[in-house]
């Protein structure tokens, strides 16, 4: 009966909280309503102030599961239990959350420990399992925001800890406990904190030197998980869209490229091993007689495995350097556990042979300038983007293949994502997708050129060369280190007083209802 009882009077905050997942999970693309975010941190928290531990599990899923099912439901493509099982893979880590939140709100150092949990969570999600899926990590929204521009600082694993303490701050001001005075530094410091955001500038301005890069998208024959199912017309659409810009070229019409980038499967066969797609690229090569950047899938480095890489095909050298996609998606590319999971999921005999990882980053020195290759989902990695930033990238190019999820909602939150590098590294981003989104972002995060959707679109743009490191490139992974250092902390302080607390008690406390188990309003 107790336990129906705090059931009932748990099960209202649940269904708040998960109200409050949907909103954050409105708060990125396709819906792009950033500011939801900083509504539904104080909602989360104020569902979460005074119940148990178990109840903030319980309350923090809620929240976590609704999140995730709002931001991503365009795993449908691949099938609803996908989509069901991400959602609520990732939001029991916000169970987590809240199980400790719900703790640390009674701490007196609640509004430095929970942005900083936040940001602990976020790691976790990042990292596991098989290399997790930082998709859901709450700077992403605010690509168009001035505390966007704080990325350059901060980097991804910053912006998100100020996303969530003005989410806290606004707790603090709106929580019926906080006095006139708290009420008064939060609402004061929210203000100071988006307003001296506003005056960060961005440089776009490079060292002098500029490229002049053709982006091309060639297009695919269908959409889904069949679209590579005439893998030699998606390599020869890039040939053909390739051989119109160089006839541009002729024409005068259109200046002539020093690079030319085509997308993350642009050839899904072998041009080591397949004559006609090698003699498709080299056509597209000589013709042009500059550097094309070929995304391809190759068979290696070991039996049944293949790689995802960018390969820089020359005119006068052929196939010369080489990049290998590090952070393969897992039961996209490859499969987890293949051999016990394949007899009772047929769909995953689609992924076909194991994606290996590449070793080292994606820095590819052409004609003098360092360009820092990534490949798709991986942009979303710090450690990937990290890598090629400090490693000396002066421009950087995404190759990419949306066809899967096109017209989803996936694309442009890929793109998001994309922009927030652009700020956070200071570098233009080049990006070469099979049926969109390609474009170009400027090392400020605007756009200069974005594509449609499943059309043929060829742009070449003159970008500059930069050197100059952002503060957020040099600290590198620290601001996340720290942060997710200092979230454990608080969690683990929290821990110890509950435990020093039950150490203290009496062995026949009085039959009164545990503070644990009060559901204040």
């Amino acid at each position: 009966m107790e336990r129906l009882k705090a059931l009932g009077r748990i099960l209202p905050r649940v269904i708040v909280a998960a109200g409050a997942g949907a909103l954050l999970g409105l708060s990125f693309e396709p819906h792009d309503h950033a500011w939801l975010a900083v509504v539904a941190v104080p909602l989360l928290l104020g569902t979460l102030n005074g119940v148990s531990m178990k109840g903030g599990f319980l309350v923090g899923s809620g929240f976590g599961i609704t999140y995730y099912a709002v931001l991503v439901p365009w795993l449908t493509v691949i099938g609803g239990d996908a989509a069901i099982a991400l959602a609520i893979l990732e939001g029991l880590f916000y169970g987590v959350f809240g199980a400790f939140a719900s703790q640390i709100l009674k701490h007196k150092l609640w509004m430095l420990w929970v942005p900083c949990l936040w940001v602990a969570t976020e790691y976790a999600t990042s990292s596991v399992p098989f290399g997790g899926f930082p998709w859901g990590r709450l700077a992403w929204a605010f690509t168009d925001s001035s505390l966007g521009k704080l990325a350059s600082l901060t980097g991804i694993a910053g912006l998100s800890f100020v996303i969530a303490l003005l989410g806290v701050l606004v707790y603090a001001v709106l929580r019926r406990r906080s006095g006139l005075s708290l009420r008064v530094v939060a609402l004061v410091a929210g203000i100071a904190i988006v307003g001296l955001s506003s005056l960060v500038t961005l440089s776009t301005e490079g060292n002098g030197k500029t490229v002049t890069a053709a982006i091309v998208q060639g297009n695919v024959p269908g959409k889904g998980l069949e679209f590579l199912g005439r893998a030699r017309t998606v390599t020869k659409n890039h040939r053909d869209a390739t051989l119109d810009l160089q006839k541009q070229v002729e024409a005068g019409s259109q200046t002539k490229p020093d690079i030319v980038i085509w997308p993350e499967n642009s050839t899904d066969i072998d041009p080591y091993k397949d004559a006609e797609t090698r003699a498709d690229i080299e056509t597209a090569v000589k013709a042009v007689q500059v550097p094309i950047l070929v995304g391809a899938v190759t068979e290696g480095p070991g039996p049944d495995q293949r790689q995802t890489t960018g390969i820089v095909w020359d005119p006068a050298g052929g196939p010369g350097q080489r990049y290998a996609k590090r952070h393969p998606v897992p039961f996209g590319e490859y499969i987890p556990f293949r051999e016990q999971l394949l007899p009772y999921i047929k769909r995953l005999e689609m992924v076909g042979r194991q994606t290996a990882p590449g070793v080292g980053p994606g820095l590819m020195p052409i004609n003098g300038v360092t360009y820092g290759d990534l490949i798709c989902f991986e942009l979303a990695y710090d450690n990937v983007v990290h890598d090629v930033a400090k490693g000396g990238a002066q421009i950087l190019v995404v190759q990419t293949n949306n066809a899967t999820y096109g017209g989803t909602g996936q694309p442009e939150q890929q793109f998001a994502i994309t922009r927030m590098r652009a700020i956070e590294t200071g570098r233009t981003v080049l990006i070469a997708s099979t049926s969109g989104i390609s474009g170009v972002i400027n090392p400020d995060g605007k756009v200069e050129h974005k594509t449609g959707q499943f059309v043929r679109d060829v742009y070449v743009t003159q970008v500059p060369v930069r050197d100059a490191k952002t503060l957020a490139t040099t600290l590198g992974g620290w601001p996340q280190w720290v942060l997710t250092g200092l979230g454990i902390l608080g969690a683990v302080l929290v821990l110890l007083g509950r435990l020093k607390s039950r150490a203290g008690e009496p062995d026949n406390p009085p039959a009164t209802t545990p503070e644990r188990e009060k559901v204040p309003v």
